[in-house]
């Protein structure tokens, strides 16, 4: 059975949704996997969102481990300084050593992960732009997007490195921001500035909130279609590189057919 190492910090709806709609896809029979355990950067206590994860995973029965980046202290580096993240992860490590995943999949976890982890686990991270988009967080992204009047996005899995949303794209898909269901909220801005839009509307703005939901509504379908693409061996990590059934590297799998699909269904 293909084994799975799930990573989250809990924060939110969006973190126990990507879980649900996984393991629900996995009791289905639908992606022939296993979840080995589920880490969790918090710790009960740490925050009301991650109090509710920690509950949702225990319901499942699913191995929980849990480490508090919040609470986690170093001999020396400052919270979140390299040497902190370096020492973090060898924590990490030694307690999920009696697991062997196959893949960890990092769905709402907000820590960069280091060389050492990087270079022991294939690790895979979902970012909400397609390749080649705006790096950081959806919030960041979204701005980026109405800020360069983009005319789509996506939503990508990739291979997780060292620096921030850097790696190769694994899968993605694509949708456009420009058209008949977005044209109104475009002109409603027209002549706006981002920052007189944050000042006046902030995240309640239409637009941000349509590119928002557009993307939410591909991210589920594609974290599931990616994991079983990688249980079924049609794409794997070789080396630190992204490679098909045959061994041939490639730039990413477009599922953007695959997941409208889904998308229209629902």
């Amino acid at each position: 059975m293909y084994k799975i190492g799930w990573f989250s910090t809990g924060r939110g709806g969006g973190s126990r949704a990507l879980l649900s709609r996984m393991r629900d896809e996995i009791e289905k029979g639908n992606v022939k996997a296993k979840i080995d355990f589920v880490f969790c950067s918090r710790e009960p206590g740490d925050a009301e969102g991650s109090d509710t994860f920690i509950e949702l995973v225990k319901s499942y029965r699913l191995p929980l481990i849990c480490l508090s980046s919040k609470r986690f202290k170093t001999s020396s580096g400052e919270y979140l300084s390299p040497q902190w993240r370096l020492e973090y992860d060898r924590e990490i490590m030694k307690r999920i050593k009696g697991y062997a995943p196959d893949l960890c999949v990092l769905a709402g976890y907000m820590l960069i992960v280091g060389p050492e982890m990087c270079r022991r686990y294939d690790m895979i991270n979902l970012h909400p732009a397609a390749p080649g988009g705006p790096k950081g967080t959806w919030q960041e992204v979204i701005w980026q997007l109405i800020e360069g009047k983009a005319t789509e996005t996506g939503v990508m899995m990739h291979l997780v490195t060292p620096e921030l949303d850097e790696g190769p794209p694994v899968t993605y898909c694509k949708f456009p921001i420009q058209g008949s269901l977005f044209d109104r909220h475009w002109d409603e801005i027209k002549g706006l500035t981002v920052k007189e839009l944050k000042d006046r509307q902030g995240e309640n703005a239409p637009l941000f909130k349509l590119i928002r939901q557009e993307g939410l509504n591909r991210e589920l379908p594609l974290v599931v279609t990616t994991v079983k693409a990688f249980s079924e061996g049609i794409v794997r990590i070789e080396k630190g590189k992204v490679v098909d059934s045959k061994g041939k590297i490639v730039k990413g799998y477009s599922f953007t057919k695959e997941i409208d699909a889904v998308v229209k269904t629902t």
